[in-house]
């Protein structure tokens, strides 16, 4: 009786024993999601930080030496080309200049005079020659006298808007002094630097259509009306930065840009039959990307890929994949390389479109 006691409890302990076993294994068994990277076509936005400058923007600067007589304008204002600006004190140069015209004046009746004489043979050619010689350097000596005169008078090269005043009415100015700078803002030109990648890729790609067209950021956060196109990529690359400056013209109509101000430069580029993967089913290593593939037989073996542009918690993958590879979306820690794992497959548009429900 004992015996069969024993036996009955050594039975008892191996089934117990099983079943425990049996639900360890059972419990130790997780289903890992998978997916799918989903082939679509996308449009995909970046930003450059840039800086806003208008298609003009010069000094004006003191031709003559002299005082500050009059200033015609204030700052900030809008001038018309031509207008009048400012006013170096003219009388020195109104002297010159009235010097000049009597000297010319002599010149010339001295010059006719001789003519007569010449005509009726009393003077040779060679006395003719003279006085008309004599008569051109006044006429010279006067042209540069009126253009000294005209020196003093300051006048607008273009329409534009004027900056503050470097000096006041009455300053003793002398020849290269600064009065203040004018700026052409109908149409500006916003600069930004893009890296080489996306450089290959303008070249290749959109300058075909034209040029880019991009938008701009202002800096209230709020987009300027008005679209602006590339027009001019700078010859070189900074060695330091791998970057290349791009220049975009934008039509300024209303004014609102003005010289040095910032903002960033949005740029949208279609994407045909992008591959998209979630961020979060990556991880990096030495800055560079991968995921975790799982094969046919549930094993999985890190992959690396290559990012062609970033979206909110999504990747668009240039290199890597392929529509039909099947990437490990969740517990990318608790995995080893060639481990053979279960799997649970989520269809990637479902993926793609409730990524904050997946999210870790």
């Amino acid at each position: 009786m004992r015996k069969v006691i024993m036996l009955m409890s050594l039975c008892a302990l191996f089934l117990n024993t099983s079943c425990e076993k049996k639900e360890e294994k059972k419990e130790e068994e997780t289903d890992f999601l998978v997916t799918s990277p989903l082939p679509k076509d996308t449009l995909v936005t970046k930003e450059y930080v840039a800086q806003i400058r208008a298609i003009s923007h010069i000094e004006l600067r003191a031709l003559e030496r002299g005082y500050l007589q009059k200033i015609y304008v204030d700052e900030g204002q809008t001038v018309k080309k031509g207008q009048m600006m400012f006013q170096i004190m003219p009388m020195v140069y109104q002297a010159e200049a009235q010097k000049a015209e009597a000297e010319a004046n002599f010149a010339e009746i001295e010059f006719k005079n001789t003519k007569s004489l010449a005509d009726s043979n009393v003077v040779s050619k060679n006395e003719l020659a003279l006085a008309k010689a004599k008569l051109d350097k006044a006429k010279a000596e006067l042209g540069l006298a009126k253009v000294h005169l005209g020196f003093t008078d300051i006048r607008a090269p273009f329409d534009g808007i004027m900056d503050h005043f470097q000096v006041r009415l009455g300053s003793l100015l002398d020849e290269g002094d600064l009065l203040t700078t004018l700026s052409d803002n109908s149409k500006m030109w916003v600069y930004y630097n893009v890296p080489e990648a996306e450089y290959l890729d303008y070249k290749t790609k959109i300058n075909k259509d034209g040029g880019l067209k991009v938008q701009l950021l202002m800096a209230n956060n709020k987009m300027f009306d008005h679209p602006g196109i590339v027009e001019t990529i700078e010859a070189d690359f900074n060695n330091e930065t791998g970057n290349i400056a791009f220049r975009a013209t934008f039509p300024n109509p209303s004014r609102l840009l003005r010289h040095g101000e910032t903002g960033n430069i949005v740029v949208t580029l279609p994407y045909k039959n992008a591959l998209l993967i979630p961020q979060k089913a990556t991880f990096e290593v030495l800055e560079k990307k991968y995921v975790f593939v799982v094969d046919k037989n549930n094993v999985i073996r890190s992959r690396e890929i290559k990012i062609a542009a970033e979206l909110p918690h999504i990747f668009v993958v240039s290199s890597g994949l392929n529509k039909d590879d099947k990437i490990l979306l969740e517990g990318l820690r608790q995995v080893k390389e060639n481990e053979k794992i279960h799997t649970k497959f989520v269809k990637p548009d479902s993926v793609i479109s409730n990524l904050s429900l997946y999210a870790e």
